[in-house]
């Protein structure tokens, strides 16, 4: 069962949007202030999260930026829901890293298609990562290089997939520590450099100048977006 969240401080808004999401099948946990919704999506997990801008307490854009941020959440589906209806708004909050954005009023029928929609695209997740002579299969956990199989170890693997899988994002240590260890660990932040380099004498043509895996001095690492191709981006472009 699909687990929807809400956050939304009209109450009766918010108690309209719970009962059909209900009586559509999903699972719903809401919250009607922004104050400690990031620490619900980490303990709820939803699969999609409908969220109001104006919040009494919270900037709602403010919020979409912590989930895009943080590497636990960062996959999750966004749909703000807001009364803010120019054009800036709009691009503003799809710049932030929403995924669609619903101006208010809504007819709920809209709503549900809209969130199905979500869900349908989550259904074709990309099971081939590939930049530039780098391709990752997340089925058969495997990388290759030139079509050559590189000898990964598993956490190897799992901070390369997590890595290309969000490409152009800047991950600190921490984040990483805690996506790809998880929070049960013993193992420092200097950890993450040591799997870096030894990623890096991989997959880098020249480890010392590397491309693929960069570093930002005092922020952490991120995957090159410029060298990133997906299964999508290769159907659109067999489209054109």
């Amino acid at each position: 069962m699909r687990k929807v969240a809400l956050v939304e401080d009209d109450a009766d808004l918010y108690a309209l949007v719970k009962y059909n999401l209900e009586k559509e099948g999903f699972s719903f946990v809401g919250a009607q202030t922004g104050r400690g919704v990031i620490e619900l999506f980490r303990r709820e997990r939803p699969d999609l999260i409908l969220l109001d801008i104006m919040l009494p307490d919270s900037d709602g854009l403010e919020i979409c930026k912590a989930i895009r941020q943080n590497p636990e959440l960062a996959n999750i589906p966004i749909i703000f829901l807001t009364a803010r209806a120019s054009e800036t708004d709009r691009i503003v909050g799809l710049e932030l890293g929403a995924n669609d954005y619903i101006v208010k009023p809504f007819f709920v029928r809209e709503l549900i298609a809209r969130i199905r929609i979500q869900f349908r695209a989550q259904t074709t997740t990309t099971r081939v990562l590939k930049a530039a002579s780098l391709e990752l299969d997340r089925t058969r956990c495997e990388a290759r290089l030139k079509g050559e199989l590189l000898t990964l170890t598993a956490t190897e693997f799992r901070l390369l997939e997590f890595l290309m899988s969000r490409p152009g994002v800047v991950f600190s240590r921490e984040q990483l520590l805690d996506a790809v260890w998880g929070h049960d660990r013993a193992v420092t932040d200097r950890t993450v450099d040591v799997y870096v380099l030894r990623l890096r004498q991989k997959i880098e043509a020249d480890p010392a100048n590397p491309l693929c895996i960069r570093s930002l001095r005092g922020f952490g690492y991120s995957f090159n977006p410029s060298l990133q191709e997906t299964d999508e981006t290769r159907q659109m472009a067999a489209a054109v």
